[in-house]
């Protein structure tokens, strides 16, 4: 198999050659095709080092350190498999294990991936001073383009970055859905086709349920003895049901596994994903979406796989456009934007607040516990799997937290600590500047909503204890109350907005009318319900 590399920007070998230079694989290069272990012929030495320390930070979902450590594991066997020698070191942080390696292989240079995380790059080769062996690190190929390539485009564009020109600029450098430098279908983004509310008598796609074997159940029970951890544990018996089928944990844990993913989602769920993947239902978690995020995050599959499986699918006619378009989207370019954006942001970005925002995340995102069914309800979905999909994520909790005034630098914490998917460089951008309006990098307003925008995309408020309808007195909804206080509070900030003067406009109309005051006594009354844990 021809190995994958980056198809925008150019990026030098790195001299691999089954001697003295040896591939260090970090727990998220999980792919055998791809960087320094791609040109290591088959019998090289290569270095894993499963470093726990991390684990003990964070108070991590069970399924997310159970599915970090079997992939790792399995990576290795597989690996050990195709015949090359695998020094797998398992060590409390990467210093004791590179020590612990160099004292067997004092002359091996260690060649490693960068890690998308910052500062990654000096931190790696320092840790491996310290430990007494030299690390090269050299360019990540596990994404579509390279630093250099964004660095170059971005050349001369001042923050805030746009995600629509950078994704157009990825379309036309690839190819991708492209015939004669015009976008396939007519236009670039289809994403008015992808906010349906699907009827009543649509039945979702099933959710593929990997073929696990011993290991990864050996891993859970490790990881329940070895760590405190959050969520409902690997390979218990999802809440409210008897089995322990494969339903208690669905994630990959192999690349053999990934792909079949990958062609689960294809054939079976991305025709329904386009119309819907806005859409949310209280009894669907999966809804029509890929769930190959954790799989992308560790290696397991290389975007440039996804992409072109996405791509035959819509020029073969079996899938429509606007499904496969939405799907190409989200890899392609929101995925490589986030990464490109925070290295450009970062440190900054990681304790950006630029609305002021101080408050402690409220409890209920720990517990679930609360009267509200769409927070409730995906918070339940999270810590069933570490897992909710991108508008729960957005226009749910974060669209909460923000209202609330939440710190974003505590709910980045927790998104990363919950979701099987989450890493530093992917959570900062997503949660502090989209979910939260931390910065401005490339976030043009904040995306906030009052409960008629959960009324409209889900059907959570049916049966919820609040009225979706009303912003005042008791029962009133907090995320309508909270919106219109929002609104209130960040004038100084938000008014001067272009794309918020609309809306000022009803602000104005409710302080003449009074409704404002009525609002701010709500809110009082909310923050008040939430300190009692009542809310």
């Amino acid at each position: 198999m021809t190995p994958l590399r980056p198809r925008v920007g150019d990026i030098p070998t790195d001299g691999v050659d089954g001697s003295d230079r040896v591939p260090w694989l970090l727990g998220t290069h999980l792919h055998p095709e791809v960087g320094p272990l791609a040109r290591a012929p088959e019998g090289s030495r290569v270095l894993m080092v499963e470093a726990h320390g991390f684990a003990r930070r964070k108070p991590y979902h069970h399924q997310k350190l159970t599915l970090v450590f079997a992939a790792m594991r399995q990576f290795r066997d597989a690996l050990r498999q195709r015949g090359y020698d695998v020094a797998y070191i398992q060590a409390e942080t990467f210093r004791e294990g590179l020590a612990t390696y160099a004292a067997d292989h004092p002359e091996d240079t260690l060649v490693v991936m960068r890690s998308p995380s910052h500062r990654a790059g000096p931190r790696l080769r320092d840790i491996g001073e310290e430990a007494g062996v030299e690390v090269d690190v050299v360019e990540n190929e596990l994404f579509v383009s390279t630093r250099a390539a964004f660095d170059e485009w971005a050349n001369g564009r001042e923050a805030p970055f746009r995600h629509e020109e950078f994704y157009r600029w990825m379309r036309r450098e690839t190819g991708v859905l492209v015939e004669g430098g015009d976008p396939v279908g007519g236009e670039w983004n289809f994403d008015d086709q992808n906010r349906d509310f699907p009827p009543d008598d649509w039945d979702p796609p099933a959710v593929f349920e990997p073929d696990h074997g011993a290991l990864p159940r050996e891993v859970a029970a490790w990881v329940s003895e070895e760590f405190d951890t959050w969520g409902r544990p690997a390979f218990a018996p999802p809440s409210g049901e008897d089995s322990a089928d494969a339903a208690g944990f669905v994630w990959p844990t192999t690349r053999e596994g990934a792909l079949a993913r990958l062609d689960h989602f294809v054939t079976d769920r991305l025709p329904d994903f386009g119309p819907y993947q806005d859409a949310m239902r209280a009894d669907d978690w999966a809804m029509a979406h890929s769930l190959l995020s954790p799989s992308l995050n560790l290696g397991l599959l290389h975007p440039w796989e996804v992409v072109t499986v996405l791509e035959d699918a819509a020029r073969e006619g079996t899938i429509p456009t606007n499904s496969a378009e939405g799907a190409i989207r989200q890899v392609l370019g929101w995925r490589e934007f986030m990464r490109h954006v925070y290295r450009h942001a970062m440190p900054d970005l990681g304790t950006a607040s630029q609305l002021g925002a101080d408050r402690e995340l409220p409890g209920f995102f720990w517990t679930g516990e609360t009267g509200m069914a769409c927070v409730g309800g995906s918070v339940g979905d999270v810590r069933e799997r570490g897992y909710a999909h991108h508008i729960q994520r957005l226009m749910v909790l974060a669209n909460f937290a923000t209202l609330w005034g939440v710190d974003p630098a505590d709910l980045n914490d927790w998104f990363h600590a919950t979701y099987v998917d989450a890493y530093h460089w992917v959570t900062t951008p997503n949660v502090v500047e989209m979910g939260s309006y931390g910065a401005g990098v490339f976030a043009t307003k904040p995306y906030v909503a009052a409960a008629n925008y959960i009324d409209r995309m889900s059907d959570y408020c049916e049966g919820c204890a609040y009225d979706e309808d009303r912003a005042t007195g008791a029962g009133a909804c907090p995320f309508t109350a909270l919106y219109w206080d929002f609104l209130d509070r960040n004038e100084d900030d938000l008014r001067s907005n272009h794309r918020m003067s609309f809306v000022y406009g009803h602000v104005d109309d409710k302080r003449e009318s009074g409704a404002m005051d009525e609002i701010r006594e709500r809110v009082s009354e909310l923050r008040t319900l939430a300190r009692d844990g009542e809310l």
